[in-house]
This record gives C-alpha cells, structure tokens and sequence, in this order.
C-alpha cells in the first residue's frame, strides 16, 4: 500500500507530458494563383506554453506543409530492341503534391521511428504505398526515384535545421511554395518533440486557389470543355494574327 502511495505521488510530482503545449500562427491562410504568380512564402510562428518547469532535455520542433494527395503511377523505361518502352510500373496508393518539412536538427535525432510510424512525419512515411498494386520486384526503388525528380522539381523538400527556435520558447519556420502549386487545401502540422516523442501537436489549413482569369478558365474546361476548346482556338488565331501584323508594320 505505501509503495503504491508513493509511486501516485511521484507521478503528480513529475512534470506531465501535457504539461507543454504550441500556441502557433500564420502570415496568411490562403493563397490565390493568379496570371503573375510564381510562388509563395509561408511564416509559421509560435510559442511553447509551459504548465511546469520543463525537463533538462532539449525541445524540438518540426513543421510540415503537405499538398493534396493523389495516386500516382511511376513507370521505368529500358531499352528494346533500340527503343525505349516502359517496362515495369508500381502504382502509389497517394503521394502529396507538395511536401515539405522543417526541423530544428537532424529529423533522424529528433524523431524516434515508433513516432514517425504513427504520425507520418518523414518524407518515406508521409507516401502512402503499403497497398500499391505493383508489377515491379522492387517498389521502394521506384518511390525512392520519385522522390529524387519531386526533390529537384521543388516540390519535396527536406530542411533540416531551419526552424530557429529562441530560448526553447519561440519558434519560426519560412517556408516557400513554388509556382506550380496545385490547388486544394494544404495541410500544416506542427510537433514538439523530446527525447524523439512527440509531446504535442497542432494542425492547420492553407487555401490554395486559382483567382481572375484563371479561375475562369479552369472552371471552364470542367464545366463546358467544347466551349473552352472553341475559345483556345480563338485565342491562338487572334495570337497568330496579331503577331503577323506586327512584323507586317516592322518590315514597312
């Protein structure tokens, strides 16, 4: 009875893993793409707010802005007969259009792998493909190969050591969205880790929409495609005809 006494107490005595919390903001909720957009930046900020003295351990923080995902065929071309044909393909269930991740240090050190598993974290974890149909002996080769070209296109992007976090209490992350961002909701998470746990969480949503023109069009092409083809063809002739004009007038 004395030993289970003291061990409650030792447990109300002990800071509680609740005892660390994200109060967090955004420089702007939404996005509109329009005829001159070429890109965006995001500032995520916050703080930690503290119920009890912290441990001795250090605080980390990651943040993670994810596109909408959407299944994805990833196709490997060989050489037959001296032309190149796609010979195996494996089939993604969902792979974000967009990925990004900020951490204050090596996600490797401050993420355990129990919680990147549970809360799909890291680059690998956040591609859904455990139930890729495939028609490939290696499916992690092809997923790996579509992170390379997702990496160099812009669009995944793994930055270690970018979030600068002042006196483990205030903490900020830049993150830059490119051009060719794909419209829908993006998702941004928010963890503070130590000791490789997550201690807390939050979530947020940014807007990605096209406005003006492009709005107009795109709407158009899902709503009456044979109207928006009649229109790019009266697009193109009239570029056709203003561009012959032009070097009409300059030659005389």
């Amino acid at each position: 009875m004395r030993r289970a006494l003291a061990l409650f107490l030792a447990l109300i005595a002990s800071p509680a893993a609740a005892s660390e919390g994200i109060v967090a903001g955004m420089s702007q909720n939404r996005v509109s793409i329009t005829a001159n957009f070429d890109g965006s930046e995001i500032l995520i900020y916050g703080a930690v707010k503290r119920d009890a003295p912290p441990p001795e351990t250090p605080l980390e923080v990651i943040v993670t802005v994810e596109g909408p995902a959407m299944p994805v065929t990833i196709r490997k071309k060989d050489r037959v007969a001296g032309i190149w044909v796609n010979t195996e393909a494996v089939a993604v269930d969902a792979a974000p259009s967009f990925y990004a991740v900020a951490t204050t240090g090596p996600l490797r050190s401050i993420l355990s792998e129990t919680e990147d598993l549970r809360h799909r974290i890291s680059l690998p974890r956040v591609i859904r493909a455990v139930g890729a149909a495939t028609e490939a002996g290696d499916t992690a080769s092809f997923i790996e190969a579509m992170q390379r070209i997702r990496i160099n296109e812009g669009r995944y992007r793994v930055l270690q050591g970018a979030v600068e976090f002042t006196e483990q209490t205030l903490f900020r992350a830049d993150i830059v969205l490119p051009a060719n961002l794909t419209e829908g909701e993006y998702r941004v998470r928010i963890f503070l880790t130590r000791e490789g746990r997550v201690v807390d969480a939050q979530d947020r949503v940014i807007g990605v929409r096209k406005e003006g023109l492009e709005r107009l069009l795109f709407n158009l092409s899902r709503e009456a495609p044979w109207a928006y083809g009649l229109l790019a063809l009266a697009m193109a002739a009239f570029a056709g005809w203003a561009a012959s004009a032009g070097f009409r007038l300059i030659r005389t």
